[in-house]
C-alpha cells in the first residue's frame, strides 16, 4: 500500500506540476482543485459501483451451490433406495420364468389358433390364387397370396422366437407351404407380362397397369416392414426382400433395349438404304413412346416412381449402346454421314428430343451425347479418308467420260448465252455441292473441312486436266484431220476454265464464312494460275491452228509474187475471220486475249516477212507500190481486228500501225532523209535492232553499205526514251543471215 501510496503522491505532483508551469495559472488553484474534487467523487461512485456488483454475484452463486449441493444429497439417496429395491426384487423375477415361458407359448397357440383356418385352407387358396392367376385378376390373387405369406410367416416367426434353433419345426412349416413361392414367382412373371407391353396396356387398359403398379407397391411396404423387423429380431422369412419395384425397372430397361435393337428391319444386301431406314424407324418409335409415357404413363405410377425420368434415361442409354454398336461396324461413306447427322442433329432436334411434345421434362441441353468425343472424331476420320479416294475417283472417272467426249463426231452442247462447252464442270461442281450439303448437315467444322478437301483435290485434278488438254492437242498435230471437232471440243475446254473459275469463287461464298475464307483462299490463287494456264496452252493451240492454214500465204508476202498482185492478206483476213466465228463461242475473258494475240501475231508474221528479206526493191516505183500496198493491207487487217474486238473496248489499231510505219521508211523517194525517217522509226519502236534496220534498209534496195552503216552508227550514238506502255515486238523477229539471204533470193 505504501508503494500505491508513493505512486499516486508521485503522480499528483506530475499532474500539479504541468497545472501550475506559468505565474498566472496560480489564479486559477481554487478552479484546479474544485475540478479535481469531482473527478475524484466520479471515480469513487464508479469503483463502489462495480464493487456492488461483484458481490451481488458471488452471492448469488453461493446461493445456487448451496441448492446443487442439497439437489446431489437427494439424488444420492433416491439412488440408494433404488439400489435396496432392486436387490430385494432379484428372487421375485426368477420366480416369475415359468409365467414368462407360459406368455410365450400363449403367444404361440394364439398364432397357431389365428392362422388355423389358413392352415387348414392352404391348398384350396392356393387353388384359388392360382385360378386368379391364369384369370387376369392379379389384384385379388395378390391378396390371397398375402394371407397366405401372412400365415407362413406370422408361424416361423412365433417358432423362431420360441426356438431359433429349431430347424425341423421350421423347415416343416416352410415345406407346407411350399406352393406360396411358386404362386408368388407365377404373379410375377404375370406383372413383368404387363410391364413388358406397358406402352400398349397404358392405352388398351390403364387399370391394368395401375393394378401392376399397386401390387407391387404393395409389396415394397411389406420388404420395408420386415427389414424393419429384422433389425431387432434378426429374422427374416423366405423369399423376402422380393425388391419388385428394383425388378420392375430391369424389367422396363430389358424392355427399351429390345425394341431399340429390333427396329433394323433390312441389312446393307438388302436395302443400300438400310441404316437411313434403321434411324428414321428408332427415331419414330422413341419419340412416339416418350410422348406416351409422359401424357399417360405418369398417372399410372405414384410420383416418387420419377417414370418418365427413368424411361428418358433408359431410352437415352440404349440409344447410346445401339450407336456405338452401329458405329463399330465397317460404315460405308454416306452411312457414317447419316449415323453422325441422327446423332449429332436429328436427336435433339424438334423430330425427337427437342419435340414440344416432350417440354419441358426433356431439357435436351441436359442430354449426355449418344456418342463420345473420341468415336465422333474417328467416324469423322473415317469419312474424311473414304471421300478422299472418293472424290479422287470420281474426279478420275469424269475426266475420262469427258475424254470421250473430246473425239466425238458432233459438236459440243453450248450453254444459254451460246458458249460451247462439256458437263465437265457441272460434273464436278455438282458432286462437290452434294458433299458439302451432307458435311453441313453434320456439322460446320466439318463442311469446312470438306470444302477444303475439295478445292485441295481439285487444284490436283487441274494439273490432270492440263497434261490431258495438252495431250489431246498433240494428238491433234499427229493428224490434223482428227478428232473432226477438235477447235469446237478445245473452246469447250478453254470455256470450262472460266466456268471452273466461277465455281470455285461460288462454292466458297456460299459453304464458306468470311472469318476463315483468308486460310482456305490460300489455294484459290494456284487454282487461277492453273486454269489461266490451261486457257491460255488452249488458245494457244487455237491460233496455231490457224496459222498452220495461213503458214502458205504468209509465205508468199513480201516475195516478186506478192508485188504483182497476190491476194494473200485477203486470204489471210478471210481465213482469221472464220476461225474467230467459231473463236465467237468462247468466253468474253479469253476470247478478249486470244483477239489481241491473234493480232499480234498476224502482224508480227508480216514483220517478219518483211525483215526475212525475201525482196529487194529494183526502183522508186517498187518501193512506192509496195509501201502503198502495206498500207493497204495494214488497213485490212486493221479493219478486221477492229471487228473481231467489237464489244471489248480495246484498241484494235497498235500493232497495224507497225505496218505502216515500216511503209513510210520504204516509201521515202529522198536517200538523204533516211536518217530522219527511221530515227523516228526507232523512237517509235525502240526494241528495233541495228540488224533490223540493216534488213530494212537492204529491202529498199537502193542503200550502200557505207550508207547502211552510216545511218546505224548514227542512231547507236543518240539514246531512245521507250514509252512506258510500249509493248516489245521487234524482238521476237530473228532476221536472218547474210547466207541465208542469198539463198532467199
Amino acid at each position: 500500500m505504501k508503494e500505491t501510496d508513493r505512486e499516486a503522491v508521485a503522480t499528483a505532483v506530475q499532474r500539479v506540476a504541468g497545472m501550475l508551469q506559468r505565474p498566472d495559472q496560480l489564479d486559477k488553484v481554487e478552479q484546479y482543485r474544485r475540478r479535481e474534487a469531482r473527478k475524484k467523487a466520479s471515480v469513487e461512485a464508479r469503483l463502489k459501483a462495480a464493487i456492488q456488483s461483484q458481490l451481488d454475484g458471488v452471492r448469488t452463486g453461493l446461493s445456487q451451490l448451496h441448492n446443487a449441493l442439497n439437489d446431489v444429497k437427494d439424488i444420492q439417496r433416491s439412488l440408494a433406495d433404488v439400489s435396496k429395491d432392486w436387490r430385494q426384487s432379484i428372487n421375485t423375477i426368477e420366480s416369475l420364468k415359468d409365467v414368462k415361458d407360459a406368455v410365450v407359448r400363449h403367444s404361440q397357440l394364439a398364432a397357431a389358433v389365428e392362422n388355423l383356418k389358413n392352415i387348414f385352407s392352404v391348398p384350396e387358396i392356393v387353388r384359388e390364387t392360382q385360378d386368379l392367376i391364369e384369370q387376369g385378376a392379379l389384384l385379388q390373387a395378390h391378396r390371397k397370396l398375402m394371407d397366405l405369406e401372412c400365415s407362413r410367416d406370422g408361424l416361423m416367426y412365433e417358432q423362431y422366437r420360441m426356438d431359433s434353433g429349431n430347424t425341423r419345426d421350421m423347415t416343416l412349416i416352410h415345406s407346407y407351404f411350399g406352393s406360396t413361392q411358386g404362386l408368388s414367382d407365377e404373379l410375377a412373371k404375370q406383372l413383368w407380362m404387363v410391364l413388358q407391353r406397358s406402352l400398349v396396356t397404358v392405352r388398351r387398359d390403364p387399370t391394368l397397369l395401375v393394378s401392376v403398379v399397386r401390387i407391387i407397391e404393395r409389396e415394397e411396404k411389406i420388404d420395408r416392414r420386415i427389414l424393419d423387423r429384422k433389425k431387432q429380431t434378426s429374422f427374416v422369412p423366405p423369399g423376402r426382400p422380393k425388391n419388385w419395384k428394383e425388378k420392375m425397372f430391369i424389367i422396363l430397361d430389358r424392355t427399351v433395349t429390345t425394341r431399340i435393337e429390333g427396329t433394323q428391319a433390312d441389312t446393307r444386301e438388302s436395302d443400300k438404304m438400310w441404316l437411313v431406314r434403321h434411324l428414321e424407324i428408332i427415331r419414330k418409335y422413341v419419340l412416339d413412346d416418350l410422348i406416351i409415357a409422359k401424357n399417360l404413363m405418369v398417372q399410372c405410377f405414384p410420383p416418387h416412381y420419377e417414370i418418365f425420368k427413368n424411361l428418358l434415361s433408359m431410352y437415352h442409354q440404349a440409344l447410346s449402346t445401339r450407336m456405338q454398336e452401329l458405329a463399330s461396324e465397317d460404315l460405308e461413306a454416306n452411312e457414317i454421314v447419316s449415323l453422325l447427322t441422327w446423332v449429332l442433329n436429328t436427336y435433339t432436334s424438334g423430330e425427337m428430343m427437342g419435340n414440344m411434345e416432350l417440354a419441358p421434362e426433356v431439357d435436351v441441353s441436359t442430354l449426355e451425347p449418344l456418342l463420345s468425343a473420341d468415336v465422333v472424331s474417328e467416324l469423322l476420320d473415317t469419312y474424311m479418308s473414304t471421300l478422299t479416294s472418293n472424290i479422287i475417283a470420281w474426279l478420275r472417272k469424269a475426266l475420262e467420260t469427258d475424254k470421250k467426249d473430246w473425239i466425238k463426231e458432233t459438236e459440243p452442247e453450248a450453254d444459254q448465252d451460246g458458249y460451247y462447252q462439256t458437263t465437265l464442270p457441272a460434273i464436278v461442281f455438282q458432286m462437290f455441292e452434294q458433299n458439302l450439303q451432307v458435311a453441313a448437315q453434320i456439322s460446320e467444322d466439318l463442311k469446312t473441312k470438306v470444302l477444303v478437301l475439295c478445292l485441295q483435290q481439285m487444284n490436283s485434278f487441274l494439273s490432270r486436266y492440263k497434261e490431258e488438254a495438252q495431250s489431246y492437242k498433240e494428238e491433234h498435230l499427229r493428224n490434223r484431220q482428227h478428232p473432226h471437232c477438235y477447235v469446237q471440243y478445245m473452246i469447250a475446254i478453254i470455256n470450262n476454265c472460266q466456268t471452273f473459275k466461277e465455281s470455285i469463287v461460288s462454292l466458297k461464298r456460299k459453304y464458306l464464312k468470311s472469318d476463315m475464307e483468308e486460310g482456305v483462299s490460300l489455294s484459290q490463287p494456284s487454282m487461277d494460275g492453273i486454269l489461266d494456264a490451261i486457257a491460255k496452252a488452249g488458245c494457244s493451240s487455237l491460233l496455231e491452228e490457224v496459222f498452220l492454214d495461213l503458214e502458205q500465204h504468209l509465205s508468199e508476202l513480201m516475195t516478186r509474187k506478192w508485188l504483182l498482185g497476190s491476194n494473200a492478206v485477203d486470204i489471210i483476213c478471210v481465213t482469221v475471220e472464220d476461225y474467230f466465228s467459231d473463236f465467237a463461242k468462247i468466253k468474253k475473258p479469253y476470247r478478249k486475249r486470244m483477239t489481241a494475240e491473234a493480232q499480234r501475231r498476224v502482224v508480227l508474221e508480216y514483220l517478219r516477212a518483211v525483215m526475212q528479206k525475201r525482196i529487194s526493191f529494183r526502183n522508186a516505183e517498187e518501193r512506192k507500190e509496195g509501201a502503198e500496198r502495206m498500207v493497204q493491207e495494214a488497213s485490212q487487217l486493221r479493219l478486221l481486228f477492229r471487228k473481231l474486238a467489237s464489244g471489248f473496248g480495246e484498241d484494235a489499231d497498235g500493232h497495224c500501225d507497225t505496218i505502216v510505219a515500216i511503209a513510210e521508211v520504204i516509201k521515202l523517194t529522198d536517200p538523204s532523209l533516211l536518217y530522219l525517217e527511221v530515227s523516228t522509226l526507232v523512237s517509235k519502236y525502240p526494241d528495233i535492232r541495228d540488224e533490223h534496220i540493216g534488213a530494212l534498209l537492204a529491202m529498199r534496195g537502193d542503200t550502200n553499205r557505207d550508207m547502211k552503216q552510216t545511218i546505224i552508227e548514227t542512231l547507236e550514238q543518240g539514246p531512245t526514251q521507250a514509252n512506258p506502255n510500249y509493248v516489245p515486238i521487234f524482238k521476237e523477229i530473228v532476221v536472218p543471215s547474210l547466207n541465208v539471204a542469198k539463198l532467199l533470193k
